[in-house]
Parts: structure tokens; sequence; C-alpha cells
């Protein structure tokens, strides 16, 4: 016993007891320095009458009779009042207490010092919650825990109206659950998943199309206990994409464009009636070396290579060879192409026979 006791009061952990009658019993030396009583003024007091906040009472009150009764009560939130009226936040594990008859003596609870934890979980979610970005959370079980006001206003759902609900089975179109199912699982899995296009149906029926960074979400012991992700709404830019695409597919001069690789991916209407290539013949090809003459390759690549620093070209002539083996001399002005952060991602090309 004597050997139990010095464990118990030299433990780096607070740890107190009650007796059967719920007077303390036990007061270690942590307990001491983060409450600020001396083990004599505690000693024979109510523990849950004198030193637990009223709101709290009946609920301390609980665990420690249920540990009584031989059930024990593991991460158990409550508040503490230190001697200079501080309130502190202790997780607590309520363990009974048993002589060697195996009779119930006490309780043991061995507690931890959340505050500043609580407090970090407290300002961490007024980040969240105030952030100019959409920004959902969900447990393991895909169910929704986290919606922010941003969230709210760009899908008209409130936060009572989500949480503890499935994200995937009752906010994502039908055709896009096996997707965004599959970034949440990896994400579970420790594997994240950045800029993830996929659509949200807002409360009032409008589709909005959402750009996404899957984020593991963990505890303070590394286990994973959710996915955190933050969108971005890109519905205007998805309609204007799509309009730039409309516009450059019906345009009466033949357009084409590559990406940072030289492989054709515009290939406009025009384009294809002059040269007699589908888009299924050419998108993904390399433009240089499959359609330029041996001759031309290397003033082409160089006109395109100088595109791709941001150097654009006017009034470039190469010739392109049809389908049908027809050499057509093409006047050229080559534009560097960008995305909405300004990084270079390819060249279109305007061309004119």
């Amino acid at each position: 016993e004597r050997e139990y006791s010095k464990l118990i009061d030299t433990a780096n952990a607070p740890i107190f007891g009650v007796d059967t009658m719920g007077a303390v019993n036990v007061w270690n030396q942590c307990a001491m320095r983060l409450v600020g009583y001396s083990i004599n003024e505690v000693m024979g007091k109510n523990l849950v009458q004198e030193f637990i906040t009223k709101e709290y009472r009946a609920a301390v009150s609980a665990v420690l009779d249920k540990a009584l009764r031989g059930k024990e009560t593991a991460n158990f939130e409550f508040p503490l009042i230190t001697k200079n009226g501080v309130r502190i936040e202790v997780l607590l594990n309520a363990t009974t207490r048993r002589d060697e008859q195996g009779n119930v003596i006490g309780v043991v609870g061995i507690g931890q010092d959340i505050t500043a934890r609580l407090a970090q979980e407290r300002e961490y979610s007024k980040l969240i919650d105030t952030a100019n970005a959409p920004i959902f959370g969900v447990d393991t079980d895909g169910r929704v825990n986290v919606w922010n006001i941003c969230a709210r206003k760009l899908v008209g759902y409130s936060t009572a109206e989500v949480m503890g609900h499935s994200l995937v089975q009752e906010f994502i179109t039908q055709d896009y659950q096996a997707s965004v199912q599959a970034v949440l699982d990896q994400a579970l899995a420790g594997v994240e998943t950045a800029n993830f296009e996929f659509p949200l149906i807002t409360k009032a029926g409008a589709r909005i199309e959402v750009l996404l960074n899957a984020t593991t979400r963990r505890n303070e012991h590394g286990k994973v206990i959710g996915v955190v992700g933050i969108g971005q709404d890109i519905t205007g830019r998805i309609a204007q994409e799509r309009e730039y695409a409309k516009l450059i597919d019906t345009a009466n001069a033949p357009i084409f464009g590559v990406d940072t690789q030289g492989r054709v991916n515009v290939w406009n209407k025009c384009a294809r009636k002059l040269v007699g290539y589908t888009p299924d013949e050419v998108m993904g090809k390399n433009l240089v070396k499959e359609f330029i003459t041996d001759a031309f390759k290397a003033e082409v690549q160089a006109v395109l290579d100088q595109a791709l620093h941001g150097e654009e070209t006017a009034n470039f002539e190469f010739p392109l060879m049809t389908k049908a083996g027809i050499r057509l001399e093409v006047l050229l002005n080559a534009t560097t192409r960008r995305d909405e952060q300004g990084i270079v991602i390819g060249m279109v090309g305007i061309g004119q026979d």
C-alpha cells in the first residue's frame, strides 16, 4: 500500500480519490499544484459539493456513482475550480477502488488538464467558422461535424440541417458519390487530395461546382478522427471556361492549343475542317512531331517554347500537312495560356490559311 501510495503521490498526472460517501481520501502532489488546495484543505471534504461547478455536479456524481457500482468511465470532461477561482477543464478516467476482498471502497480518478487544448480547439473552430472559404468536416463515418459560415451561405443549409448527416449520401449528386467517397476514404487513410472538382446541390436545388482540398484530421495522439475539406466555389470560373471553349470551337479561324509538353489539347471545328483530323485523332498527340513538316519542326518548336515562357509571337508562317497529304501555309499568332493563378499551362494558336 505504501508503494501504491508513493506511485500515486509522485505521478505526473492529477490523481484524486473518494470513499463510498464521496469524501476525498486521495489527493496527489500534481492535483495540489493544479488546483491549489493542499491535502489538509481537501481531505474528508465532499468532492462534488465543494469543488465541482454547480452545473456539472449531477454529471460528476453520476460518474462516481457508476464507478462505485463497478462501472468505470473513461475520458469524461468536466471543470474544476482552483483555489484562485480559475476554471480548469479536466479529462477524467474514473476507476473503481476495491479492498483485498474485492469490496468496493471508493473511486480513484486519474485526470488530465485539457484547458489549453480546449482553448486551442475553440480558437481553431472560430478560425474555421469565420474563414472566407467554405469549410466542412466529416467524422470517420462520413457524418458532417464541421460546417462553417461560408459553407452555410454557399449551400444554403444551416448547421442544424447538416450536422450528423452523411455528406456523400445526402448532399452529393449521385454520379459523383463514388468519387467523393473515394477522396474521403483516402484522407481517412492519411492520403490527402488537392484540387478535386465535384458538384454540390444547394438547398434551393442549384448545382454549384466546388474545388476541394481534403485534409486528414487527427487528434492530439495522431489518431485519424475525420476529414476537413476546404473548398472554393468555381461555378463562375467553369461557366466562363465553357463559354471560352464554345467561342473557340465556333470561331471562323483555325484554333489549336497545346499543353506545356506540346501535346494538343485544343482543336476547334475550323481546324478540323482545314486539316481533316478529328479531335480524337489529334488530342494528346505532339503537335510538332506528328503534324509539322520536318523542315519547320525546329522553328515551330521555338515559337511554342517562347509562348510557354510568356513571349508571344504574331504572324509566324509555317506549313501544316492535312490528313489528305496536302501542304497548307498557315499564318499563326501564338498566345501564352495561363490558369487563374497566372501559371503558364500551355499555348493557344490562332491561325489563318
